[in-house]
């Protein structure tokens, strides 16, 4: 029923109409956005309706279907939040629509990092101090993300936070073994620090699981406001402070260096520091950040683990194959830091 990068319009329709949306009798508009292998973006158009249909491709696993049902119940749970999100329209988890389970939420008017290379658009290209906004705006949706009442908001079988830090290292050393190809050097030593430290204290909400620049819009024009949270395929109820150690664990120690106007896909330069975004997070969350270090060790850990299942199936991949030496660094870098802390001392 779906061909690459069509989806089936009168389907789409009927289906619609029988959930009452608007712009009954009306031609559908539409167009291909993006997409990958894990899901798929529509934009569609009919009377004053403007929303995005987010559906797997035909080739993904079954398992996307639940994926797009986890996806869906999340920003369907945030509307009504001061978390800025897409409005949620519409859920489908009958294949013979459109072949997958789909859901259509609201179009976002706004701009993603990931759409204008290394260069911010305008006005925070050339103007810093605007710039800095959007690093602020970045911590502030997690900060607001972590406070949702998710218990209240009927999430409270979307994750398992009882013994989240306890399964960590377990987990992750588990999926390692299955994919290794390669030894990793800092590996062991991140992990053994990650077992005999734990964070102050823990206040299971909301997280993303996957936070950074390439998964937020902002809108158009300063100051720097956040339009959206997107791509929520690893959203779970968990550590949110987990979120901010994925922020910041990359983050630059100098944003004053004009040098990293080149580095990666967003301009760093001219951003505040590690320490005041931090900050901001603590203030907006209300949470406590002096065990930072521990989440710092455990994303860099993390993330080099699920960088290093892409590079073990590189093939080709130019994209994948410059995983290689990033998940080195990353390992490094958790074990460094976890020798040299103070945390837990």
């Amino acid at each position: 029923m779906i061909d690459a990068h069509v989806i089936d319009i009168a389907r789409l329709q009927t289906w619609m109409d029988a959930q009452g949306l608007p712009g009954q009798g009306e031609p559908i508009e539409h167009r291909y956005l993006s997409g990958g292998s894990q899901n798929e973006i529509y934009e569609i158009k009919r009377g004053q309706l403007h929303a995005a249909v987010r559906i797997p491709p035909p080739s993904a696993p079954d398992s996307r279907d639940a994926g797009i049902l986890r996806e869906w119940r999340i920003i369907e749970a945030l509307d009504g939040t001061e978390v800025p999100h897409t409005a949620a329209i519409g859920m489908c988890e009958d294949r013979d629509v459109l072949g997958r389970a789909f859901y259509m939420m609201g179009f976002v008017d706004g701009w993603s990092p990931m759409e204008t290379g290394r260069q911010w658009p305008e006005p925070f290209r050339s103007d810093l101090e605007a710039r800095r906004g959007l690093a602020y705006q970045l911590v502030e949706g997690i900060a607001l993300l972590g406070n949702v009442d998710w218990k209240a908001k009927g999430l409270a079988d979307l994750g398992r936070p009882d013994g989240f830090h306890e399964r960590q290292v377990d987990r992750w050393t588990a999926f390692l073994e299955r994919i290794k190809g390669r030894e990793l050097p800092g590996f062991d030593v991140a992990a053994a620090w990650l077992r005999r430290h734990r964070p102050i204290d823990f206040v299971p909400g909301l997280m993303h699981g996957d936070y950074q620049f390439a998964n937020v819009m902002f809108r158009h024009g300063a100051p720097a406001r956040l339009a959206a949270i997107i791509d929520w395929e690893m959203g779970t109820v968990g550590d949110p402070k987990l979120d901010l150690g994925w922020v910041v664990q990359s983050w630059p120690e100098d944003t004053s260096d004009q040098t990293l106007s080149g580095l990666g896909y967003a301009d760093m330069y001219g951003m505040p520091s590690k320490d005041q975004i931090v900050q901001h997070y603590a203030e907006v969350s209300g949470r406590q950040v002096d065990d930072l270090d521990y989440y710092l060790v455990l994303a860099k850990w993390k993330l080099g683990v699920v960088l290093e299942q892409g590079y073990q199936r590189r093939g080709d991949d130019e994209k994948l194959q410059a995983f290689g030496p990033i998940v080195v660094d990353l390992m490094k870098g958790a074990a460094d830091l976890a020798e040299s802390s103070d945390y837990g001392r």
